[in-house]
């Protein structure tokens, strides 16, 4: 796998979110080309009980249609206050799957009055190979709920945490750039491309 990684390994994402698929390219790098997702692929029902579940299932989906080696990952936002919600349903917490804005009005809804903010974002990044082989990581970043909504960039519950370290500042009032470097996707990534490097 080394010679194909540094030839540069062709993957196919799993994620049909173009803000994601663009953030996972960046932090891949050039060792990887990332091919997207195929129009005639249908919806993959995350149905898992855990991260882990969901990330195996999208990637070990995406490369049984496709026959390529096929990256995908699973991110919940875990507030302690709320024992861990929204955790694997995340991306649904609100009702809809992706429906960021309802997502967002729930969870401050939620910590209404709570004042131990603390939550921590988790990614867990998978690489299914057509043998069988599965290659995993894991990225971790803690930080808190903000009692609003600051700044306009990234997508999700970026306007609403602030990692540790960031003087208060929200993802979403960071550059792509500076929200990779500290991201728990960013940690993901970074530790997959090196796992596949020694593949």
């Amino acid at each position: 796998m080394n010679n194909s990684v540094q030839k540069q390994l062709q993957l196919v994402a799993a994620t049909a979110n173009p803000h994601k698929l663009q953030e996972i390219s960046v932090i891949l790098g050039s060792a990887v080309k990332l091919l997207a997702r195929p129009n005639d692929l249908g919806e993959i029902i995350e149905d898992g009980p855990t991260l882990e579940a969901n990330a195996r299932l999208k990637a070990t989906a995406v490369c049984e249609h496709t026959g390529w080696p096929a990256v995908a990952d699973d991110t919940g936002l875990e507030v302690a206050a709320l024992g861990g919600a929204p955790g694997v349903h995340s991306a649904r917490y609100g009702g809809s799957q992706g429906d960021d804005a309802a997502n967002c009005r729930l969870l401050l809804a939620n910590l209404q009055g709570v004042t131990d903010r603390s939550a921590r974002f988790r990614t867990i990044a998978v690489v299914a190979f057509s043998d069988g082989v599965v290659v995993q990581a894991e990225g971790v970043v803690c930080g808190s709920i903000t009692e609003l909504p600051k700044g306009d960039k990234g997508f999700g519950y970026d306007s609403l945490f602030a990692p540790d370290g960031a003087d208060g500042r929200t993802f979403a009032e960071m550059s792509a750039q500076e929200k990779n470097l500290l991201s728990h996707r960013g940690k993901a990534f970074r530790t997959l491309a090196y796992e596949l490097s020694l593949y």
